[in-house]
């Protein structure tokens, strides 16, 4: 299958892309090279991937956009469901005239990642999961009621920290409730069942240590849970396991996630 092109993708476009009630800023290096679109976490914004767009520099063509209310543009919306983050993937590829891309995602934007790419074989060139995507049953009821706590002290301090971009235009329960819906999608069969469904190649780049919001040695357990998966498929991989957390992996170890996207890419002219 070959990328169809609209007739602006050979040359650099930032815009804004209509999805349901919404719109989506979104940024295209254009040029000729393989679509490489990129997933943000759950609250983050485009701008955490620029030190891996560096690394691998204009020989790709890089696709970035803020998910619905993130950012200083993206627009509000009545629906911040999973199902409408996956959405918008397939809303922003159109938009670009890309047919198949590899796929980049880093927390949330792992999970959106590999549900993508499960569903769309043949339109995924890959896949490159950064510290998310790890199947762990974690969310129960009094995980919930933790969650909720969280968000309702971040919301203190949300007003003053939106205008800025760095924080969404969501309500603290609005927040609250996308991550919990994450805990449930994340299960162990849940998002068990979604990964051995792909079959395209895919590379994890995992963190170590603790990240916002978690306790003690409760995310390298749920990491542990990988070497399950890679048993399962065979088309996954564990790339790197590296010494940054959750939260500086973009920053700090850019460049073995760089490195995972040329494996994913040297794999595709394989099969």
């Amino acid at each position: 299958m070959t990328n169809r092109t609209v007739p602006s993708a050979a040359a650099p476009w930032t815009g804004m892309v209509p999805v349901d009630d919404t719109a989506l800023a979104v940024t295209d290096s254009g040029g000729p090279g393989i679509p490489v679109l990129y997933l943000n976490g759950q609250f983050a914004t485009q701008g955490y991937w620029r030190r891996v767009l560096a690394d691998l520099g204009p020989r790709w063509r890089h696709i970035t956009y803020d998910e619905r209310a993130r950012g200083r543009k993206s627009g509000r919306s009545a629906d911040y469901s999973f199902e409408a983050a996956v959405r918008d993937v397939d809303a922003v590829l159109a938009a670009r005239g890309v047919d198949r891309a590899l796929i980049v995602g880093w927390s949330y934007g792992a999970y959106v990642g590999a549900h993508w790419t499960s569903r769309n074989p043949g339109r995924a060139i890959g896949t490159v999961l950064v510290d998310g995507a790890q199947p762990y049953d974690w969310m129960d009821e009094a995980m919930e009621a933790r969650v909720r706590k969280l968000f309702r002290r971040v919301g203190w301090f949300s007003p003053l920290v939106r205008p800025t971009g760095l924080i969404p235009r969501m309500s603290a329960a609005q927040m609250a409730e996308s991550n919990i819906e994450l805990g449930r999608i994340g299960g162990k069969s849940e998002l068990g069942a979604v990964l051995d469904a792909i079959t395209v190649p895919t590379r994890y780049v995992v963190a170590s240590g603790s990240s916002f919001g978690s306790r003690g040695d409760e995310q390298e357990r749920i990491r542990a849970g990988l070497a399950e998966v890679t048993a399962r498929n065979a088309h996954i991989e564990i790339h790197a396991k590296v010494a940054s957390n959750h939260g500086a992996i973009l920053k700090k170890d850019h460049l073995a996630i760089a490195e995972a996207v040329r494996e994913v890419a040297a794999q595709d002219g394989k099969r």
